[in-house]
């Protein structure tokens, strides 16, 4: 039995066992690290989506809900529709993803089921608290959610996995923004994933700074579903989600954040896995190697272009729906993969850019590069 006021040695500590928490741990192939989580794999159930190809759909199999070579964008003057042979739109269930990492841990890695408190730096580790317990560790990895502005512009949603009483209609095609709904309150799309014929994922996603009241997003779903005469038979789960759009602080300055903690979400898009899931695997060799800093997961030219995208949204969100849906149209399906992937060469990014409103694109970049409002 532990004592709880002895400090007990660690070599690496992973505050945090979600998408890179787990995925750095299930690399740690030869040394001993502790990973620190509260909740099981199934309370943290939850969509994640990415655009895979063969390889990755092959090491993903054991968490894949649904994959669509097809996608679209609709607003109510047209529909872009995407086929690609490179890649898939891919949707995982990230409880059988973490289910998994748990199961595949190295013997000397472990799991603690608590969660962290009163982290005190000390080098590259530092002390802290688990389950009353004292630890002390050579080397942390923090990757809680990070602190975020509650005036900050923010993707948020509410989505319900269902199963249908028919048949819907393109159960081939993944929606992945359908602006057919009210823009009263900010940029407002409904995401749909068909599973199969009778059994989906319809989200009610905004882009604001304002959260919304739950109801709203559930009015708005169900409104959509009405709209299409889509009957629901059950309603399998419900899930809600906060992604920021803006850089992020860490909870503990000083520490080492990995993840969407260390910005590896998309600033314009919300999308993070493949990033967090290549910072992880750098990050992995690294230690191996005998260094332990974390590597920056996206260019300072990307970040450059996603704050100029999103402060165009921000100060103009009437323009939001075009935005999109110029992207959208500008690229074929496989550029739009490699961009939304943070991948696009240069030649993509122009393509993007002389699809952009002009004025509001260069207002946006300028005010972004001297940094005012």
């Amino acid at each position: 039995m532990s004592n709880p006021t002895k400090s007990i040695p660690l070599n690496i500590a992973i505050i945090g066992g979600g998408s890179a928490g787990m995925t750095l741990a299930t690399k740690l192939d030869t040394l001993s690290a502790t990973v620190f989580e509260p909740k099981t794999a199934a309370e943290r159930d939850c969509s994640w989506a990415l655009w895979a190809q063969p390889k990755q759909l092959e090491k993903l199999s054991h968490a894949i809900k649904g994959s669509w070579d097809q996608w679209r964008l609709i607003d109510h003057n047209r529909e872009i529709i995407h086929q690609s042979k490179q890649y898939r739109y891919t949707s995982l269930s990230s409880g059988q993803y973490l289910q998994h990492c748990e199961a595949n841990l190295k013997g000397r890695v472990n799991l603690v089921r608590a969660p962290v408190e009163s982290v005190v730096r000390d080098g590259r580790g530092g002390q802290f608290n688990a389950g009353g317990q004292n630890y002390s560790a050579k080397t942390i990895y923090d990757s809680r959610p990070p602190i975020v502005d509650n005036n900050s512009l923010r993707q948020h949603f509410v989505g319900w996995e269902i199963s249908t009483k028919e048949p819907i209609d393109n159960a081939d095609i993944a929606t992945l923004m359908d602006f057919r709904v009210d823009q009263s309150r900010g940029l407002h799309f409904i995401y749909v994933l068909p599973y199969s014929d009778r059994h989906l994922l319809v989200e009610s996603t905004m882009i604001s700074t304002q959260l919304e009241d739950k109801d709203w997003y559930r009015n708005a779903i169900t409104q959509w579903l009405l709209e299409r005469n889509i009957q629901v038979q059950s309603k399998l789960s419900e899930e809600y989600g906060v992604i920021p759009m803006v850089p992020v602080q860490p909870q503990n300055a000083g520490i080492a954040c990995i993840g969407a903690a260390s910005g590896a979400v998309r600033l314009s898009s919300g999308y993070g896995f493949s990033a967090i899931q290549t910072q992880m695997a750098v990050l992995a060799e690294s230690i191996a190697a005998g260094k332990y800093s974390v590597s920056t997961p996206f260019s300072q030219r990307l970040v450059f272009m996603d704050k100029v995208f999103n402060r165009a949204l921000n100060t103009q969100s009437d323009h939001g729906v075009g935005l999109f849906m110029a992207t959208a149209k500008t690229l074929n399906a496989d550029q739009f993969a490699r961009f939304m992937l943070a991948n696009a060469g240069v030649g993509e990014w122009l393509k993007v850019v002389l699809a952009m409103p002009k004025w509001v694109f260069i207002k946006s970049a300028l005010k972004q590069f001297f940094n005012y409002d």
